[in-house]
C-alpha cells in the first residue's frame, strides 16, 4: 500500500491515564474510570462525540490520574497506545464510575502536552503503520529468520492446547491470516505476562527488537506446558485444557503455579468420579451422576456451567443415601430422659414411648409425622430436641415462619442462576444421615406469594405414602424421606390448609397450671438463669412462694417465657449486689470500722438470710444467700402488673366474665352492657367478628322473648326491652380482634344482669354457644379456658353439658380448686350465675269456669 494512502491517527489525542494494565496494539482491554480527569474525558469526548474521530483516544500506561482535579499531572509515560472506545458503561455503585472497552490501534509518542484540564490533550506522533491490519496479505518486508522462528514457537504453543476449544481454534487461524508484524503484540496480550513485560514490549518501537523480546516469553510458556504434560497420567493426555489463554487478566504468579492448580483441579474431578462410583446412591441417581461427570470432563473450566455441574455432583456425593444412625429403643431410659428434660406434657411423652415400642417390634417402621399445637412458650420446639436426644438421632430445625416461596421446600431448578436445593435436602446434607428428627417450626405461619405456595409443596414431604420418593427440583432425582421423623409446631390449626393438616397427627399442647410452672421454674428455669449469670445457689434463694408471686402478679401467660425473663431480671439484680460485695471485700474502708461494726450488729440481729431490699443501704457486702421475698420483687420488678381483683370490676349490674381461646392460650374476657333512652338500637364495640355479633343479636332476641318469664323490664317498666331504649355492649381490650360463638352465654348473663339490676357472682366465668331456643351448645378449647380462669383466681365455671368429656384432660388438682356447673340450657346458666338463682315467674293462671 502506498504511503500516501496510509491510515493516520489524529495528531492531537485526549489522554486516558491507566496504572494497573497495559494496552497493546491489536488487543482489547476493559478498564474502570473513576478519577476526575478520566471521568471528564468520558463525559466530554466519548459520550458527547458524534464522529468516529471522537472515539479515538490515547491510552497512557504506568501513569495514575491524580485523585483531585487541582493536582498537577505526574510525569507521563513516553509511549502510549491509540485506542478505539468500543463500549462505555456507567454505574453509581459503590461510587460513580465508567467502564470502558477499548481496542488498541497503534503506538504513538507524546511530543508535547497541550493542556491538562479538564482532561489532558497532547500532540502525538504515530509510530506504527495501520495499513498492515487492513491488508490480508503478508508484508513485503523481509523479516528473515527472526520472524520464522517466532512463527514456529507460536504455532507450537497453540498446537499444545485443546483445538476443540473455540478460542484456541480461532487463535490458530489468526496465526495464518494476520501479518507477522502484528503477532508479537497480540500474543503478548494473550499469554501469561506481567505488566512490566508488556510495558517493555510497548516501548519496543523497532519490530526486530519486539520479536527478540517476545520469543523468550513464548519459550517460557511452552516449557511450562511440557512440564505439566509430563506430570499428568497417560490417560489424561487426551484431555488438554486451556491453561495458557487468559485474555486481559492480571496474573499474580508464574505459569507453573497456575499449571499446578489446573492439575489439582483435574485430579479433583477424578476423585469426585471415584466417590460417585463408590457411593451408595440409588441406581437412578448414579446414572445421572455418571452422565454429568462425563460432561464435566469435556467442559472447559472457564465455562459458567462447569462450577454449577461440579457443585451438583459434590452435593450428590455428600447426601446420606444409605447412612443412618441406630435408634436407642430402651423405653425405660427414654422415659427418664423425657422426664428429666420436660415436666408435664404427658401426651407427648406417651406418643414417643409408643413409637419406641412399635420400633422394637418392627424395624422398617416409617417415621410418624406429628404436629404439636399449643400456645407460645410451652416447650413445643424444645421437646422436639429432647425426642431426638431420646432416640439417639440427629436433630435439625427448619424455621418456616414467613416462608412464601415453594423453592424453599423443593429447591430451584438448575437452569436458574444461583440455584440451590431446598431446605429439606440441605438439612439432610447438614446432619449427614437419612433418619434425623426434622422440626418444621411455625408451620401455621406459611404465606403465599407469586413464587407459589410452600404449604402445598409440603404435601409431598409430609405424606407417608409419597415421601419415599421425594423429588427436589435441584436434584431432579428421587430421595427417600420415609425414615425421617417430622415434627411440626403451630400455635393454631386455623391457618393450616386442611389438606396439609390431614397428613399430620395433631397433638394438643395446652398451657401450664400454676403448680406446673412452679415445678418448671425450680427444675429448669432457675438453674439455667443462675448458670447464665454466674451465680450459685449459695448466693441467691428464690422460695416457691416467691415464684408463685411472680407467676400470679407479674405474668399471666400459658407458657413460661415471661416467667423466664422475670427470673433473669432477678438474677441480674442479684449479680450487681454480689459484684459490689466482692469489690467492698477487696477494698475495705478502714476509716469507718466503727460504723461497719454497727452495721454488722444490725445484720446479726436477724438469723434469716438477707433480702436484697434490706441490704441496699449497707456499706458491707450482703450476707449470703440473698433471699428474694415480696419486697425484693417490688424493688426489682416494680409494682405488680396484675394486681387488680376480678371482683372490683363486677361491682355493678351489666358486667359478666367470659372465657376465650386464642393462639396464645386461654384468656378471661369481660363483657359490659349499658342502656339509655333511644330508638331501640343495639350497639356493639370491641372489634368483634361477624359470629360474635350474631351471638349478641341471638342473646337480645332470647331475652326479649323471655322478658315476662324472668320479669325483665326496661327503664320505663315495659317488657319490650328495646322500647325507647338503646343497648350498648362493649368487650374491653378493643385493639384485639374477637370472634367466635362461645361468648353467647356471657352476653345473655350480662344483659340479664343489666335489666334485672342484679350483680353477677364475682367468682363465676362461663363459656358456651347459644341457640334461639335457649340451648347451650358445646365449644372448643375447654382446657385452655379453664386454666385461664384458674390463673385469674375464679372459683366457678359454667360449661356446656356436652363438654363434660373435656374435663378429663384437666389436672386433678386444678379440678379440685374449681367448681364446674354443666348447663344444657340458659335457665341453668342464669341460676348458676346469680346468688340465689334467677327466679322464674309462674305463667300458669287459674280461670273460673262460667259454664
Amino acid at each position: 500500500m502506498a504511503a500516501g494512502s496510509a491510515i493516520q491517527i489524529p495528531t492531537r489525542l485526549p489522554l486516558l491515564l491507566t496504572h494497573e494494565s497495559v494496552l497493546l496494539p491489536g488487543s482489547t482491554m476493559r478498564t474502570s474510570v473513576d478519577s476526575p480527569r478520566n471521568m471528564q474525558l468520558v463525559r466530554s469526548r466519548l459520550l458527547k462525540g458524534t464522529s468516529l474521530r471522537s472515539t479515538i483516544i490515547g491510552v497512557i500506561p504506568n501513569t495514575s490520574d491524580p485523585t483531585s482535579d487541582c493536582d498537577d499531572l505526574p510525569n507521563l509515560h513516553r509511549i502510549g497506545t491509540a485506542a478505539l472506545a468500543v463500549q462505555v458503561v456507567g454505574s453509581n455503585w459503590p461510587k460513580p464510575h465508567y467502564t470502558l472497552l477499548v481496542t488498541g490501534l497503534c503506538r504513538f509518542q507524546i511530543l508535547q502536552l497541550l493542556k491538562e484540564r479538564p482532561y489532558p490533550i497532547a500532540e502525538v506522533q504515530q509510530l506504527d503503520r495501520l495499513e498492515q491490519f487492513t491488508n490480508g496479505h503478508k508484508s513485503e518486508e523481509e523479516l528473515g529468520e527472526l520472524s520464522e522462528q517466532f512463527y514456529k514457537y507460536a504455532v507450537q504453543l497453540v498446537e499444545m492446547l485443546d483445538m476443540s476449544v473455540p478460542a484456541v481454534a480461532k487463535l490458530r487461524r489468526l496465526l495464518d491470516n494476520l501479518p507477522r508484524e502484528a503477532l508479537p503484540d497480540i500474543l503478548t496480550s494473550i499469554i501469561r505476562t506481567t505488566n512490566q513485560e508488556k510495558l517493555q514490549i510497548l516501548d519496543a518501537v523497532r519490530l526486530e527488537e519486539r520479536f527478540k523480546m517476545t520469543i523468550p516469553l513464548l519459550v517460557r510458556q511452552i516449557e511450562g506446558l511440557k512440564l505439566l504434560q509430563k506430570t499428568r497420567k497417560s490417560k489424561q493426555d487426551d484431555d488438554k485444557r486451556v491453561v495458557a489463554i487468559r485474555p486481559n487478566r492480571r496474573i499474580a504468579h508464574g505459569s507453573i503455579t497456575e499449571d499446578e492448580e489446573e492439575e489439582e483441579d483435574h485430579d479433583d474431578v477424578v476423585m469426585l468420579e471415584k466417590k460417585i462410583r463408590t457411593s451408595s446412591m440409588s441406581e437412578q441417581a448414579l446414572k445421572v451422576c455418571l452422565k454429568e461427570i462425563k460432561r464435566l470432563k469435556k467442559m472447559p473450566q472457564s465455562m459458567p456451567e462447569y462450577a454449577l455441574t461440579r457443585n451438583y455432583l459434590e452435593l450428590m456425593v455428600e447426601l446420606p443415601w444409605n447412612k443412618s444412625t441406630k435408634d436407642r429403643l430402651e423405653i425405660r431410659a427414654a422415659r427418664i430422659v423425657l422426664d428429666n428434660d420436660h415436666y408435664a406434657m404427658e401426651k407427648l411423652k406417651k406418643r414417643v414411648l409408643e413409637y419406641l415400642a412399635v420400633r422394637q417390634l418392627k424395624n422398617n417402621l416409617k417415621g410418624p409425622i406429628l404436629c404439636f399445637v399449643g400456645p407460645p412458650g410451652v416447650g413445643k420446639t424444645s421437646v422436639g430436641r429432647s425426642i431426638a436426644k431420646t432416640l439417639g438421632r440427629e436433630f435439625h430445625r427448619i424455621a418456616l415462619g414467613g416462608v412464601c416461596d415453594q423453592s424453599d421446600i423443593r429447591g430451584h431448578r438448575r437452569t436458574y442462576v444461583g440455584s440451590m436445593p431446598g431446605r429439606i435436602i440441605n438439612g439432610l446434607k447438614t446432619v449427614g444421615v437419612n433418619n434425623p428428627v426434622f422440626l418444621l417450626d411455625e408451620v401455621d405461619k406459611l404465606a403465599k406469594s407469586l413464587q407459589g405456595d410452600p404449604a402445598a409443596a409440603l404435601l409431598e414431604v409430609l405424606d407417608p405414602e409419597q415421601n419415599h420418593s421425594f423429588t427436589d427440583h435441584y436434584l431432579n432425582v428421587a430421595f427417600d424421606l420415609s425414615q425421617v421423623l417430622f415434627i411440626a409446631t403451630a400455635n393454631t390449626t386455623a391457618t393450616i390448609p386442611p389438606a396439609l393438616l390431614d397428613r399430620m397427627e395433631v397433638i394438643q399442647v395446652p398451657g401450664y397450671t400454676q403448680e406446673e410452672k412452679i415445678e418448671i421454674a425450680h427444675r429448669h428455669l432457675i438453674p439455667k438463669q443462675l448458670e447464665l449469670h454466674g451465680l450459685t445457689p449459695q448466693q441467691i434463694q428464690i422460695p416457691q412462694v416467691t415464684t408463685l408471686g411472680i407467676i400470679t402478679r407479674y405474668t399471666r401467660e400459658a407458657g413460661v417465657r415471661a416467667l423466664d425473663r422475670k427470673l433473669g431480671a432477678i438474677c441480674r439484680a442479684v449479680a450487681v449486689k454480689v459484684a459490689e460485695g466482692q469489690h467492698k471485700e477487696a477494698k475495705p474502708d478502714r476509716a469507718e470500722v466503727g460504723e461497719g461494726e454497727d452495721c454488722k450488729e444490725h445484720i446479726t440481729e436477724d438469723a434469716k438470710p438477707e433480702s436484697i431490699s434490706d441490704t441496699a443501704d449497707l456499706s458491707l457486702p450482703p450476707e449470703m444467700p440473698i433471699l428474694i421475698d415480696f419486697h425484693a420483687l417490688k424493688d426489682i420488678l416494680g409494682p405488680p402488673m396484675y394486681d387488680m381483683e376480678v371482683s372490683e370490676r363486677l361491682n355493678q349490674p351489666g358486667v359478666a366474665i367470659g372465657l376465650a381461646w386464642t393462639p396464645l392460650g386461654g384468656e378471661i374476657m369481660f363483657v359490659e352492657a349499658s342502656r339509655m333512652d333511644g330508638e331501640g338500637q343495639l350497639t356493639l364495640t370491641g372489634q368483634l367478628g361477624d359470629v360474635m355479633k350474631e351471638s349478641a343479636h341471638l342473646a337480645i332476641s332470647w331475652l326479649r322473648s323471655n322478658a315476662k318469664r324472668y320479669q325483665l323490664t326496661n327503664a320505663s317498666g315495659s317488657f319490650d326491652l328495646l322500647d325507647n331504649t338503646d343497648i350498648h355492649l362493649h368487650f374491653p381490650a378493643g385493639a384485639v380482634t374477637k370472634d367466635g360463638p362461645s361468648a353467647g352465654v356471657t352476653i345473655v348473663t350480662c344483659l340479664a344482669s343489666l335489666f334485672s339490676g342484679r350483680l353477677v357472682c364475682s367468682d363465676v366465668a362461663m363459656t358456651g354457644e347459644i341457640t334461639l331456643r335457649g340451648l347451650v351448645l358445646p365449644v372448643g378449647g375447654i382446657k385452655d379456658k379453664v386454666l385461664a380462669a384458674h390463673r385469674a383466681g375464679l372459683k366457678r365455671i359454667i360449661l356446656p353439658q356436652r363438654n363434660e368429656k373435656d374435663l378429663e384432660e384437666i389436672a386433678a388438682h386444678v379440678r379440685q380448686d374449681l367448681t364446674f356447673v354443666l348447663a344444657a340450657g340458659l335457665d341453668e346458666v342464669l341460676n348458676a350465675a346469680f346468688d340465689g338463682g334467677f327466679a322464674v315467674k309462674a305463667s300458669l293462671e287459674h280461670f273460673n269456669s262460667k259454664l
